[in-house]
């Protein structure tokens, strides 16, 4: 299976934000994918303590290097995904913008 990496927002409204991971997760599921989703690590992690955030940034950083392509997900691309991305084009991974309308066809229809 194709290795992807989820890049989406977190910081903010991370309740609200991780149920749209849990979509994106979903999505790249139905595309027959093994996600990648470093979000998750804010379930055991502080994102508000800047020691946590850290150690969450570079352990999601660490598993770059194991994927096929990152997928980009939401509106909005914070400074984390920013490193991220700058990462993946150093390393020249694919990176691919996946769009609300492909989320949905995959998923049944299921909305953010």
């Amino acid at each position: 299976m194709k290795k992807v990496y989820v890049c989406a927002p977190l910081g903010g409204n991370i309740e609200e934000n991780l149920k749209k991971v849990k979509t994106y997760t979903e999505y790249a599921l139905r595309c027959g994918t093994a996600p990648v989703v470093p979000h998750f690590y804010a379930e055991c992690l502080d994102d508000n303590n800047p020691k946590d955030r850290e150690v969450g940034l570079a352990a999601g950083m660490s598993l770059l290097w194991l994927c096929d392509e990152v997928w980009v997900f939401g509106d909005t691309v914070t400074d984390g995904m920013s490193a991220e991305l700058q990462f993946c084009k150093n390393l020249n991974i694919r990176i691919r913008k996946i769009t609300e309308k492909e989320i949905q066809k995959a998923t049944g229809g299921n909305t953010l």
